[in-house]
């Protein structure tokens, strides 16, 4: 990367674009691969999770530390990425993240050899780390990449990718991992477990990372600069970013909607073994993580339709009911009513993501990159609401703990309804 990269604004271009169609197209292409890579390495979490708890013999809320390194350095790293990105250029931005995600992939190895649950969270700190990074740097891209009215769609297909390796990502960590649990969870048992066969996958993760980035390297990414009217946000006398109404509550919304995800994915493998679930083995459970997160994919691809044809807000609003209501259905149930329920909260979660990003994004202008950085940082609820649902888990139950998920569902069925709107 010589001399001074392209500096991209984030923000709806207006008037005439710098770059054709054709160059949105390949370069939309280009970033849609980082979606994938990341939403695999993400959901390996879920299997991460059940394979450490069962080797270490940790409780929930121990267990949930996985979730509070790797999304903690979300609300730590942000805001320096949000500033690192503006400084350096987006592209720029993306390859560093590479290079760091790739260290705390190999850092795996190491944790592994010495069998030691302390190593294995700094090494996802630092995975998490450059996973930020790329997230400051690739969301608010997408969202500029092309007309402002399609921003939420555009957004939403990028993520269908991201789900597919949400939903890639179970299938093979359950054969690769937690095959290699034994069906008797207990000291005994974990003893045996040989906790290296983390290394070969986190190998080849940190391989392709660096990979990946070499690749995109060699891509021309666009330049994309503001008309002159949107050149005032920044300027004397113009609101702070905290006087944004609709942002600061889509910070809260996002916060929520990673954290009930993130709580409801981690905790499938457990859930679904209950006995008055289906009493499934660990190897079985996985793989049925991997429904929750392909009807998520599913939900983005028909979103990228859908979010062209009717109102984000009325979208968001329905999906946040429907989640609420199938929590509340596999709650209330046994089998495998209560298992497909849950499960069915995927789909509902499809469109949250891109939406919210989206709508506390709208209309701040030069202030967008900061905003971005803000609301990665709100990726901070899949560190702390994981948490304490793992609390309420550990003196309760489980499906107690699943009202925590309620309770954000329905603070961002309000977020799509009153919270979203801009007020002058």
């Amino acid at each position: 990367m010589a001399a001074a990269p392209p500096s991209l604004t984030s923000y709806p271009p207006t008037g005439t674009a710098p770059a054709s169609t054709q160059r949105y197209t390949s370069a939309l292409a280009a970033v849609t691969t980082l979606f994938f890579l990341w939403g695999f390495i993400t959901c390996l979490n879920d299997i991460l999770i059940p394979y450490l708890k069962a080797i270490f013999q940790l409780s929930f809320a121990k267990a949930n530390l996985i979730n509070l390194c790797f999304f903690g350095a979300y609300f730590l790293m942000s805001i320096p990425a949000g500033k690192l990105v503006e400084r350096i250029g987006y592209k720029r931005g993306m390859l560093l993240g590479f290079v760091v995600a790739a260290v705390g992939a190999f850092l795996f190895y190491p944790a592994a050899a010495q069998r030691a649950y302390g190593l294995f969270l700094g090494a996802l700190f630092v995975l998490a780390s450059g996973i930020t990074l790329l997230q400051v740097a690739a969301n608010p891209y997408v969202a500029i990449l092309g007309p402002p009215q399609s921003a939420s769609a555009r957004l939403t297909l990028t993520q269908a990718f991201n789900s597919l390796g949400t939903t890639i990502a179970p299938l093979l960590g359950t054969a690769l991992i937690l095959s290699n649990l034994p069906k008797l969870n207990n000291a005994a048992s974990a003893a045996q477990i040989d906790v290296r066969a983390v290394q070969i996958p986190y190998l080849v993760i940190g391989g392709a990372l660096l990979l990946i980035s070499l690749l995109l390297s060699r891509v021309h990414l666009p330049v994309i600069t503001p008309a002159a009217e949107e050149a005032t946000a920044d300027q004397p006398g113009s609101p702070s970013i905290w006087q944004h109404r609709h942002l600061l509550f889509g910070v809260l919304g996002i916060f929520t909607y990673v954290g009930a995800e993130v709580a409801i994915g981690s905790h499938i493998v457990n859930y679904v073994a209950l006995p008055d679930v289906l009493g499934l083995d660990p190897a079985t459970a996985g793989s049925k993580v991997a429904y929750y997160w392909g009807a998520a994919m599913v939900g983005r691809f028909a979103g990228a339709y859908l979010l062209n044809k009717f109102s984000p807000t009325k979208l968001l609003a329905f999906n946040a009911f429907a989640a609420v209501a199938l929590v509340l259905l596999s709650i209330n149930t046994t089998g495998a009513l209560a298992m497909w329920s849950l499960l069915a909260v995927g789909l509902m979660n499809s469109l949250m993501y891109p939406t919210i990003f989206t709508l506390a994004m709208a209309g701040l202008g030069r202030q967008t990159e900061e905003a971005s950085g803000l609301l990665c940082t709100a990726i901070v609820g899949g560190a702390l609401i994981p948490m304490l649902f793992g609390v309420i888990a550990d003196y309760s139950s489980l499906r107690w703990a699943l009202l925590l998920p309620v309770v954000c569902y329905v603070y961002i069925m309000w977020y799509g309804l009153r919270g979203s709107r801009r007020v002058a």
